[in-house]
């Protein structure tokens, strides 16, 4: 025998001749033959032993966790990451300790791990020291090999979760002001507009004021981007202690926010309503127009607001921000240093507006143009001497468009010069027509009306020159009519134009005139013959209502009218609307009329039927 001795219970082993300890014998495998049952009993107490002083001398904070979820033991680490002595975890539940609890998914991830079910499971936590500073903690849970229990082990992280706060604050922010950046300012909005925010006592509305300093880039060129650095940072002081002080009178919190060069927002999250924001608006307006004192440098700056305020149910950021850029422009192209409110109704102007600009220059190859035509009257027999053509727009979506719904848009994306040229070569066709038709009538004149930038952006005397060998008609039966402001101070190419169209044989007349800024000596130099005298002056004619006319009017218009004669013009008065005026504008000596007392724009037919008579008489 090697001379061990055997039992149950309590019995120990210990090998001869060893130092090691005597141990349990039911902690030791049963050995098949000879003394390598005991070797190997050794052998694992000593690795247990190690392990034990490697678990309590780590810096790594741990604990063995029954499969109950218990402590078994705590190491040192863990005790002094937690504030409490080891003794002290030992049998408290591990969740508890690690606040695993707090997250439903996270407990239940853990007890997949308890249960044998699950390998691993790792999250993070912020803990609680027992004096009451938080610790980061990343808590990894992992089963022991060989037994029913888990190792849970705890890493502080506060040192990374510090550096990663900073990082996220320097990404985050603007480095000039200090302010939010374009990213946090979206990344708030998205989490404001989140129904879910609004399910506690929110009012469920939100609010955002948007704004850009007017002449901001005139102190950067002027000053440098220095000073204008620092009058960005006083900006920014302001609208956060209007932010703030708006906030605490409501009881809630503002973000303030640049959102890159002098642009700046602020979101009003739970807004109460449009009157918040007013209110906000002009307390934001009322402390930037005060002085900013920069180092000795006194500068006034303004701003233009756009203010927006909705319901958050069904807002996306983008649509809250194009609405807010829409109205920040409204701003501005209603004079700047003012707020302007977000208007449906004028939004959907502009979206109707944007609508009919994309189809603009495809609607001319449809043929979706037509030309109606309104007579020029003789005022001394009423005979129709010519006529005026105005464009219509048969759009399919929102039917027939006057002129000004779209003319203005077709000057501004430059599809005016092929729409003018489908106008003047229509419009030409169709007085060559009614010549051809009433030989023996003396022809109709037809007038046709010419955008500035027509003068510009197209040859327009080749243009009118090949309509008018195409059609054969004859120079002076056409008449090209300009605005007086885009006529008046014509230099260059313009004048050039004007001037071959004059001699070429066709007439020049000056529309709406009397509303622009009129250099009466320049206009004799001019090659103009005929004046259209606006209607807002023959509107003052007033008889067959029981107005009396205004004596101003009229006192300017015969002026006009002498004036046009002495230079050898004709003068055509628009909207003539009643026969008192008719007759008090004969008597003046004006030349023609045009209004609805002979006749609104009609088809070419109805023309002709007044080729030859009063269309008075029609």
């Amino acid at each position: 025998m090697s001379g061990h001795t055997e039992g149950r219970g309590s019995a120990t082993v210990a090998a001869p001749g060893s130092d090691h300890p005597p141990v349990t014998e039911g902690e030791i495998p049963a050995s098949p033959a000879g003394s390598a049952g005991p070797v190997r009993g050794l052998v694992a107490e000593t690795q247990l032993a190690d392990y034990r002083a490697a678990f309590n001398a780590s810096r790594l904070a741990m604990a063995l966790v029954d499969r109950e979820g218990l402590v078994v033991s705590a190491n040192e680490a863990l005790a002094a990451l937690l504030g409490a002595e080891p003794d002290a975890l030992r049998s408290r539940p591990a969740a508890d300790l690690v606040d695993l609890a707090s997250d439903g998914r996270s407990l239940l991830a853990y007890g997949e791990v308890l249960n044998g079910r699950s390998s691993c499971f790792r999250c993070t936590r912020r803990l609680k020291h027992a004096d009451g500073h938080p610790v980061w903690a990343e808590v990894t849970v992992a089963p022991v090999p060989g037994g029913g229990r888990v190792l849970l082990s705890v890493a502080d992280i506060s040192d990374r979760r510090e550096l990663q706060a900073r990082l996220r604050h320097l990404q985050m922010h603007d480095p000039v002001t200090r302010l939010p950046n374009r990213a946090l300012f979206f990344e708030r909005l998205s989490t404001a507009l989140d129904s879910s925010s609004y399910e506690h006592g929110g009012t469920g509305r939100i609010g955002l004021c948007y704004l850009d300093l007017d002449g901001f880039k005139a102190v950067n060129d002027t000053l440098g981007h220095r000073v204008g650095d620092r009058l960005l940072t006083a900006v920014a002081s302001r609208l956060t202690e209007c932010a703030d002080r708006d906030g605490r009178s409501r009881g809630g919190s503002h973000l303030v926010a640049r959102l890159g060069g002098d642009e700046f927002a602020i979101l009003v999250e739970d807004s109460t309503g449009t009157e918040q924001l007013a209110d906000l608006a002009r307390s934001v307006l009322a402390a930037l127009q005060q002085p900013f004192d920069l180092s000795g440098q006194r500068l006034s700056v303004s701003a233009s607001i756009g203010v927006v305020e909705r319901a958050a149910d069904g807002t996306t950021a983008t649509e809250l921000m194009q609405d807010a850029d829409t109205t920040l422009y409204w701003a501005k192209a209603d004079g700047k240093a003012r707020w302007t409110f977000f208007d449906p109704e004028r939004n959907a102007h502009r979206m109707t507006r944007q609508a009919l600009s994309s189809s603009l220059r495809p609607a001319v190859e449809r043929g979706e143009f037509t030309l109606e035509y309104q007579p020029l009257v003789c005022m001394a027999d009423g005979a129709v001497r010519g006529v005026e053509a105005l464009v219509r727009w048969r759009h399919p979506q929102f039917g027939t468009l006057a002129p000004n719904r779209f003319i203005g848009i077709a000057e501004e994306d430059g599809s005016i010069v092929q729409l003018g040229r489908w106008i003047l070569r229509t419009a030409c066709r169709q007085a060559r027509r009614w010549e051809l038709e009433h030989p023996a009538e003396p022809p109709l004149f037809v007038s046709v009306n010419v955008a500035v930038r027509q003068l510009w952006d197209s040859d327009l005397v080749t243009d009118v020159a090949g309509v008018l060998e195409e059609t054969g008609l004859a120079p002076h039966l056409l008449q090209l009519e300009l605005t007086e402001s885009a006529v008046m101070g014509s230099a260059g190419r313009p004048l050039q134009v004007l001037q071959a169209l004059s001699d070429m044989g066709v007439r020049i007349a000056i529309d709406d005139f009397g509303t622009g800024y009129s250099n009466l000596a320049y206009l004799s130099r001019l090659p103009v013959s005929v004046l259209k005298l606006d209607g807002s002056f023959v509107r003052g004619f007033r008889y067959d209502d029981g107005t009396h006319p205004n004596p101003a009017d009229e006192t300017i218009v015969e002026a006009m009218v002498e004036l046009a004669h002495r230079l050898g013009l004709t003068v055509t008065a628009e909207c003539v609307e009643t026969a008192g005026q008719a007759e008090r504008l004969r008597r003046i000596g004006c030349d023609t009329g045009q209004g609805w007392l002979y006749s609104r724009a009609v088809a070419p037919d109805r023309i002709a039927g007044m080729i030859g008579i009063s269309p008075l008489s029609v």
